[in-house]
């Protein structure tokens, strides 16, 4: 894939979106045997260098549920995603995310993603928001 028109595309061949804009993307990725959804977020975004990258986020808890110490130590055993910090409605909130190059970017790529880290986030969320799904 190399325009956010493909990805638009592709996504929306594999997923319901609930919001289709220009440069984002949202739709719901099924997770777990329990009916849990983790919400999903692709939009574009471009380097320094002026290349351009696929976002992929999930909104996982609230800032203030958990320590960033802690966000900084599972990052670094983490090989699929990091964690960041993002406003959701006003609020600072934990995220999940991952920025793949449209160089290499493919749907076996983008679905790889996805299906790594919404479970992740989700078992993260059930962890610190107990049998909430807040994201």
């Amino acid at each position: 894939m190399e325009t956010f028109t493909e990805v638009r595309d592709f996504v929306a061949g594999h997923h319901e979106l609930i919001i289709d804009e220009p440069f984002l993307l949202g739709f719901e990725c099924p997770v777990g045997s329990e009916g849990r959804k983790q919400s999903i977020f692709l939009a574009e975004i471009k380097g320094g260098d002026g290349r351009r990258y696929l976002r992929v986020e999930t909104p996982v808890v609230p800032l203030e549920d958990f320590d960033a110490e802690k966000c900084l130590r599972i990052n670094l055993m983490q090989r699929v995603g990091y964690l960041a910090v993002g406003d959701l409605d006003g609020v600072a909130y934990i995220k999940m995310c991952e920025n793949l190059p449209y160089s290499i970017l493919s749907g076996q790529e983008l679905e790889h993603v996805v299906n790594h880290v919404a479970p992740f986030a989700d078992r993260f969320e059930e962890v610190l928001e107990g049998d909430s799904d807040v994201a």
